[in-house]
């Protein structure tokens, strides 16, 4: 395994995925629950979509990009309107909810969907297929890439952790959702556009 392949893997990794979806979502998640439910969750959402990058990322290239792009913003509104009707339902404190002894697995199995989903077909997924092709280092690749998406994730919650303390959780979750209903649009126009 090559030390340098997975640095170069991890800093392109890391920079494409900080403005993404991920990292919104890894915020909202770290703001509302137990940071570490949260990041098993989302590190092992993000192990599973490395796996599936490097054994099959060229088939990536395959899918009807429009037909993604539909389904991403279909996806982009369900989750928006998830968090508007059920996320008003929450207190309007400054403290992240501590889960009972029995929900980490829902916090992290959450996490886990929210995350798999959001990064399937994603672009960092695909710089991951391409640049395990390209250096022919799976190995590599894939521990610099989860290593830089977890990097991304972990700052992110500790954001969402930090944000609450100065930011109600209903402005957040308005914020959050009218950023998702503005990504659906964007998805559904190149899906409508081509």
């Amino acid at each position: 395994m090559s030390v340098t392949v997975a640095a170069i893997t991890f800093g392109i990794v890391f920079l494409a995925e900080l403005p993404d979806k991920t990292a919104l979502a890894s915020l909202m998640l770290g703001a509302k629950y137990r940071a570490s439910h949260v990041f098993a969750g989302i590190a092992a959402a993000f192990a599973l979509q490395v796996g599936i990058a490097l054994v099959a990322g060229h088939l990536l290239s395959l899918l009807p990009h429009r037909w993604v792009e539909g389904v991403t913003g279909v996806l982009f509104l369900a989750g928006a309107a998830m968090l508007l009707f059920h996320g008003g339902d929450e207190e309007d404190g400054h403290a992240a909810k501590e889960p009972s002894a029995n929900s980490f697995w829902k916090v992290a199995g959450a996490s886990f969907v929210v995350v798999a989903i959001a990064e399937f077909g994603d672009l960092t997924q695909i710089m991951t297929a391409n640049l395990a092709a390209k250096y022919a280092d799976p190995l590599a690749v894939g521990l610099g890439a989860w290593l830089a998406l977890c990097a991304v994730a972990g700052i992110a919650i500790v954001g969402g952790q930090k944000l609450l303390k100065h930011v109600p959780m209903r402005m957040i979750i308005r914020v959050a959702a009218g950023v998702m209903v503005l990504m659906a649009g964007v998805s559904i126009f190149r899906a409508i556009t081509g």
